[in-house]
């Protein structure tokens, strides 16, 4: 029975999605942008396996232009699609829900004021039902940032770090060796719920460790959040009896709907790992959809070019392994959710097109053209599993089989 894997490069975007001047972001470009930037450095971007599925050429068909220093323009081993967002936003569990069949036709709730940013109501009523000694933060910043400069206080006062962005997130900062874990993630529970008539997509935990100047986020991040408004392909198969294995930070984005097992780990490299061994251990059937989180949160907020180009050099380097322990009847899809541009101002996700990057021993090579939405990969990998057809999208799969 038909194995399927999805491969998330978070925020790998390529290049200005059609309504992108919306959000002034018109020329925003996440890979040509690490590329040139590459280019320039007398250094290209050494990505050739993703360039043989077909990286290359979908960013050549959403901007016009092949990336810097990338060479590839024929032979290719994948099946390669273009696809423009159909979701209002470009958060995270849009992207995510739409690739899996549910686009997000709403808009998410923010906290785009001044700061102090959150309702002074709200935080009341949270502090109060919390027995918190008050907070720290109540402000736009960058994780990393934040807890630089306030974390000693938090120490010392017991107060939680709390912090939103231009996502729609309360993300809550707290010391595990000062503010017991089990506690962080309560008061998250407690602030999602009184969240709730804001329309907030996620509450975030966002443990960390270390001492003053050495403060650093650790791998226990949890994310609280609303689960999809439909059926999205994980509740499909899990309904049919498949196994769904979700790698990474999956299960917090799907709120644990249609997951059956859940595998986490610290980087992309660890969770590359959890890859492999899904690729060996997967049972027939099973839908694995693993989450490379780096991308996003540690080189696209950060506006760290220099980082992002060498996850993705390190990421294509553990292609070739993993493609070559496929069994004959697997389907390998890689895409992003959004765009997060490093060279971009601000530290906030581009509204951006993605990559739709199909391979497997069966896969015929070829160019599946601009797709309208994110969802033709829910219903291209629906179709390979012979699961039933999902709400939204055009399966693709009699074009590269």
């Amino acid at each position: 029975m038909a194995r399927a894997f999805i491969l998330v490069l978070d925020s790998l975007g390529i290049g200005a999605a059609h309504d992108a001047a919306r959000f002034g972001e018109q020329d925003a470009d996440t890979l040509g942008h690490i590329a040139r930037w590459r280019n320039t450095q007398g250094a290209p971007l050494q990505i050739p396996h993703l360039e043989r599925l077909g990286l290359g050429a979908a960013s050549h068909r959403a901007t016009g232009r092949w990336p810097a220093g990338l060479a590839r323009r024929d032979g290719f081993t994948g099946a390669f699609a273009t696809a423009q967002v159909q979701s209002v936003g470009k958060d995270t569990p849009s992207g995510h829900w739409e690739m899996a069949g549910v686009p997000v036709a709403f808009d998410w709730g923010v906290f785009d004021g001044p700061d102090p940013c959150f309702p002074a109501d709200l935080i009341d009523r949270w502090v109060q039902a919390c027995a918190l000694p008050g907070i720290l933060g109540n402000c736009h910043a960058s994780g990393t940032e934040i807890i630089a400069r306030l974390g000693e206080e938090h120490i010392a006062s017991g107060k939680p770090i709390v912090y939103t962005s231009a996502d729609s997130v309360f993300q809550v900062a707290a010391h595990e060796q000062h503010f017991p874990l089990e506690r962080l993630y309560a008061i998250c529970r407690q602030a999602f719920e009184l969240l709730q008539p804001y329309r907030i997509a996620r509450v975030i935990a966002r443990p960390f460790d270390g001492a003053p100047g050495r403060f650093r986020r650790t791998a226990r991040r949890k994310d609280i959040a609303v689960p999809p408004p439909g059926a999205t392909l994980l509740d499909v198969a899990a309904a049919a009896g498949r196994d769904v294995i979700a790698v990474g930070k999956i299960g917090d984005i799907f709120a644990m709907r249609g997951i059956t097992t859940l595998v986490k780990a610290p980087d992309n490299m660890a969770l590359f790992d959890q890859l492999d061994a899904q690729c060996t251990t997967a049972p027939d059937g099973a839908l694995v959809f693993a989450n490379f989180v780096d991308f996003d949160q540690e080189y696209g907020h950060r506006r760290d070019v220099a980082g992002y180009a060498r996850a993705l050099e390190d990421f294509d380097a553990r292609l070739p392994a993993f493609l070559g322990g496929l069994r004959n009847d697997d389907l390998v899809a890689l895409t992003a959710d959004h765009g997060c541009d490093p060279t971009w101002p601000g530290s906030d996700h581009t509204r951006e097109q993605v990559p739709q990057l199909f391979a497997g021993p069966g896969i015929r090579a070829g160019d599946l053209g601009m797709r309208q939405s994110f969802c033709d990969l829910g219903q291209t990998i629906a179709e390979h599993l012979a699961v039933p057809a999902l709400a939204h999208g055009t399966s693709l799969l009699n074009r590269m089989t």
